[in-house]
């Protein structure tokens, strides 16, 4: 049952976030207007962000509603009713009814405290996009992809740092694999990081290496947000009763606001965060390239409604098997979906990212492996039990 449901998440985040990329794409050349006479670009991110997570929101919320009992209040559907753990005072045992005189409530896992983890998890996936986007004008997109291929560290170093999280020995050497096999399929590749295929982004060939180390410094802080934000959801599932979807409902709400309210401020310029101008909001200017550039409605809708479906398959990834497996599932996306291409389309792979796969499907095989001998030292251990028992 659990490799079932491995399987149609992995499925379902492909799947979706193919048709999204392919979309993302297209929101980022540029649109004719309605006259057909010019053609400009959509440069308001925070209102794309915003799009996508209004749509999560309700994708979220439709999906708790009909999973849910009829009978269940909407509180109680969205995560807001659950029983917490109770803290034990130093002279009493708390009983499991939570009726002792000694059992206080634990405050670290309040309502209160849920609520900020999710406001926590919000203003993390915020700020860490427009870190990405900034990189971008000083490094090309395929040293980002590059980089990006090492998300698995920043997420284990996170989740260490910040929570004191310890890992099987096996996780580390199935990290440093994949990572290292797809570091080798992106940097073996036919586009080298550092060569535009289309001549668009940075030119970091005329880039002097002040500029180009910018750009690097703004990928690590959005590798290094992205990491706390995938550690701070694991501890979130480790400590509250809280399914993936009532987390993707929570953090995509707090998103939405939080984003709004920026696109309605006529914010000054702030590097990074708001590189546009002075004053103006960017709320105002997106409706005027929608009324001006009609065709960007159905790649904004395709945008965000294919993202709200794949962070439904992300969310329930996350719950079920834990970040490091989440992030494992979305940088091979991309290797596998190059591999499908190879099959399809006769594209020819360079023998430094066949080694590449090889190795990202080793640390693969080490987890999957490592995973089938505890499911079967598990039933082993249960027949043991159920015999002794019967012997009773």
């Amino acid at each position: 049952m659990s490799f079932l449901r491995l399987a149609i998440c992995v499925a379902g985040v492909y799947s979706m976030f193919l048709l999204w990329a392919i979309a993302q794409e297209r929101l980022s050349v540029p649109f004719d207007t309605i006259d057909g006479k010019s053609s400009d670009k959509f440069n308001s991110p925070l209102f794309m962000n915003t799009c996508q997570s209004a749509f999560c929101v309700l994708s979220s919320f439709i999906y708790l509603r009909i999973r849910s009992p009829r009978h269940q209040s909407v509180p109680e559907v969205l995560g807001l009713a659950q029983a917490y753990p109770v803290k034990q005072a130093s002279n009493g045992t708390a009983k499991a009814s939570g009726h002792s005189h000694h059992a206080k409530p634990d405050h670290r896992y309040s309502l209160k405290s849920l609520l900020l983890r999710y406001l926590q998890c919000s203003v993390f996936v915020t700020s860490a996009a427009p870190f990405g986007f900034a990189a971008l004008s000083y490094i090309t997109y395929p040293a980002m992809v590059l980089g990006k291929s090492c998300k698995l560290v920043p997420v284990m170093f996170m989740n260490v740092l910040l929570y004191r999280r310890r890992f099987a020995p096996y996780k580390y050497v199935v990290v440093a694999m994949v990572t290292l096999g797809i570091t080798m399929f992106m940097g073996f590749g036919a586009e080298k990081p550092g060569k535009s295929k289309h001549g668009s982004g940075a030119d970091v060939g005329s880039l002097p290496m002040s500029k180009q180390l910018i750009g690097i410094g703004y990928l690590l802080i959005n590798l290094a947000i992205d990491g706390a934000t995938n550690s701070t959801q694991d501890e979130i599932f480790a400590r509250y009763k809280v399914s993936g979807q009532q987390m993707m409902f929570w953090i995509n709400l707090i998103c939405t606001l939080l984003t709004s309210l920026m696109c309605v401020l006529p914010l000054p310029y702030i590097p990074v965060l708001h590189p546009g101008e002075s004053g103006t909001t960017e709320l105002h200017g997106a409706l005027d390239f929608i009324r001006t550039h009609t065709e960007i409605v159905k790649a904004l809708l395709q945008y965000s409604l294919t993202g709200s479906l794949g962070q439904l398959f992300i969310f329930e990834t996350l719950q079920h098997f834990g970040s490091l497996t989440l992030v494992t599932v979305t940088l091979t996306r991309k290797m596998f979906t190059m591999l499908l291409s190879v099959v399809l389309y006769n594209h020819k792979l360079t023998p430094g990212q066949w080694l590449g796969t090889s190795v990202v499907f080793a640390g693969i095989s080490v987890e999957a492996w490592v995973k089938r001998k505890d499911v079967h030292a598990k039933r082993v251990l249960q027949e043991k039990e159920k015999a002794k028992i019967k012997s009773l």
